[in-house]
């Protein structure tokens, strides 16, 4: 995916304010950084893999809230202004964590775009990766996909986090609150997205 798309042409990205319109942009483009650029690991096969993935991902999600706890302290407008740096963080973070919990498994030839996609936002967006990986009995195929429907489906994600980030602003207007609020959050959602990549990594992999 080396060229980003010009998302102007998305009938929401248009019908938003420019302030909007800017923020879906900057999450678009983080996102196609964050699976452009598949992090290595340094993490090694292990028969022990479950146990070293937990752990991985308690950490993991133990930093995740403590970097967005930390950049939902400023209050009222300057808070707003940590969005994108805080899910730029998170998600590279989360990312990761699913290099390592790949590798734990002894999976870092399966770990795609589409593989990081799925294990990153299949929580949180269920429909929208579900044509990523296909379930057959224990087996999961990964099928590869096109650059456009890969922009498509990051797409998607991006309004979708846009729309979740909308309802949940009014946190970072609440000093303390707000950051304990967004935190939790943080934590959970890595939970998640740790989980997720478990599952995922412990299964038979096919890529197609």
């Amino acid at each position: 995916m080396a060229n980003e798309p010009i998302f102007n042409h998305n009938p929401i990205v248009r019908s938003g304010a420019a302030q909007e319109s800017e923020l879906l942009d900057k999450l678009f483009r983080i996102l196609f950084k964050v699976i452009n650029e598949i992090p290595p690991s340094a993490e090694k096969e292990t028969s022990n893999a479950l146990f070293r993935a937990r752990k991985l991902t308690t950490d993991a999600s133990l930093r995740a809230a403590a970097i967005s706890g930390a950049l939902a302290l400023p209050p009222g407008p300057l808070g707003w202004l940590t969005i994108v740096p805080d899910l730029a963080a998170i998600w590279r973070l989360q990312a990761q964590m699913v290099a390592d919990i790949g590798a734990l498994f002894g999976k870092e030839g399966k770990l795609t775009e589409e593989s990081m996609i799925y294990c990153l936002f299949r929580h949180a967006a269920a429909q929208i990766v579900r044509d990523l990986v296909t379930r057959m009995g224990e087996r999961l195929v990964v099928q590869r996909v096109s650059l456009r429907m890969t922009q498509r489906v990051l797409e998607g994600i991006g309004i979708k986090v846009f729309q979740r980030v909308a309802r949940r602003g009014v946190w970072r207007l609440l000093p303390i609150i707000g950051a304990l609020g967004v935190a939790a959050y943080a934590y959970y959602d890595t939970e998640e997205v740790g989980q997720t990549a478990i599952d995922f990594f412990s299964k038979d992999l096919e890529v197609k």
